[in-house]
């Protein structure tokens, strides 16, 4: 583990909520996963293999954390698209100290938060120079980045939470 941060999938205990209705008071939609496969799935934080059974729905994260840890975020709470699967996987067992090696080398944006829940700045990764737990390391060097969250350029789809570890403060 890095001890500085952890990598969070969304809890299981949201995604059985969120598989009812999501954050944008909808049903999820449920598609099948293509022939080739590679969704980034937030659940298990891996990739998607052909024919598995995914839901797509609204998901905010910021909420959330703003409700555990007391923060305020204002506008930043932002609402986005998830694929998740569609029944409980059993979430994710990798390292919580890395970014999980499934989901890098593509184009991510960072966005820190600190824990009033205000934006800090961020990071703008290409996929190539800089890895993903190399760029959370120096974000988290700034003492008022009290979580990160790693989201696609493209789409602005949320790809996982990473929050400060409470010993390393």
């Amino acid at each position: 583990m890095s001890g500085v941060y952890e990598v969070r999938a969304i809890a299981p205990e949201v995604l059985e909520r969120l598989r009812e209705r999501d954050d944008a008071g909808r049903p999820p939609r449920r598609v099948t996963e293509d022939g080739e496969g590679g969704t980034p799935l937030r659940c298990c934080l891996r990739r998607g293999g052909p024919g598995e059974e995914l839901a797509l729905l609204s998901y905010a994260p910021l909420r959330r954390w703003a409700r555990e840890t007391g923060a305020e975020p204002g506008a930043y709470d932002e609402t986005g698209p998830v694929f998740v699967h569609a029944v409980d996987c059993g979430g994710w067992s990798g390292d919580p100290g890395r970014y999980p090696v499934a989901l890098h080398g593509e184009r991510r944006v960072l966005r820190a938060y600190s824990a009033r829940g205000t934006i800090l700045g961020g990071r703008l990764l290409d996929g190539q120079a800089v890895s993903v737990d190399r760029a959370l390391t120096e974000l988290y060097e700034d003492p008022e980045v009290a979580a990160v969250h790693v989201r696609a350029v493209e789409f602005g789809c949320f790809h996982a939470e990473t929050r400060r570890v409470a010993e390393a403060r």
